[in-house]
């Protein structure tokens, strides 16, 4: 399966539009010197509803489009059971622990097991989780993503897997938290919009065939 010309102009538009804006984002405003927090913690400045969509984006990535999809053709929907039960949690954790940890001025866990246990601690779990992810969880998106892309595109798959990867890194690397938060929204949109779309095909292609 080839892309035709304007599945590729379309395309090439989202890839530019996505880095011009981090791009936009990243930029110095009035001569203005970037700290850590501007970087890691888009100066404090996201909304609520950017944070929520961002939130939304972080945790769909080909690994539930791909993997999960997949997963319950064959064997049912029960392996969504996580991701049902994840919602619950985020409700939890945005009510009950978030307030405590933006009293204490905590924003990663490492740093709440610091100031409760020590820097061993802090130190194990980061390692630990940096490695699972890096070796993990980054791997498995990279590879089911390339998956996606060889099929539509007919290129190489180690080569979509580089593709993917370096179109990641730069939009991100460059203009940090804010970047990809503001990206995300843009994604968010285009998946529910995309998802209700297929949706809509997939139920009459079913209804047209029985």
């Amino acid at each position: 399966m080839n892309l035709a010309t304007i599945d590729l102009v379309i395309l090439a538009i989202y890839a530019v539009f996505i880095f011009g804006l981090a791009q936009f984002v990243s930029r110095n405003k009035g001569g203005e010197k970037k700290n850590s927090t501007d970087y890691f913690m888009a100066s404090k400045s996201l909304p609520w509803w950017a944070i929520g969509a961002s939130l939304i984006a972080a945790n769909i990535s080909a690994e539930q489009i791909i993997g999960m999809s997949g997963s319950g053709y064959v064997i049912g929907l029960a392996i969504a059971s996580y991701e049902w039960m994840a919602a619950l949690t985020l409700l939890i954790v945005g009510k009950f622990f978030l307030p405590i940890f933006l009293r204490n001025e905590i924003v990663t866990m490492p740093q709440f097991l610091q100031q409760r246990y020590g820097p061993t601690i802090r130190n194990v779990m980061a390692v630990f989780w940096l490695l699972l992810y890096v070796f993990v969880n980054v791997t498995s998106i990279l590879w089911l993503g390339s998956i996606a892309v060889t099929t539509v595109t007919g290129i190489d798959q180690n080569l979509a897997i580089v593709c993917i990867a370096v179109f990641a890194l730069a939009y991100q690397l460059w203009g940090g938290l804010k970047a990809v938060a503001l990206t995300d929204i843009v994604q968010v949109a285009l998946l529910v919009a995309g998802g209700l779309i297929i949706g809509y095909i997939a139920l009459n292609h079913i209804a047209d065939n029985t």
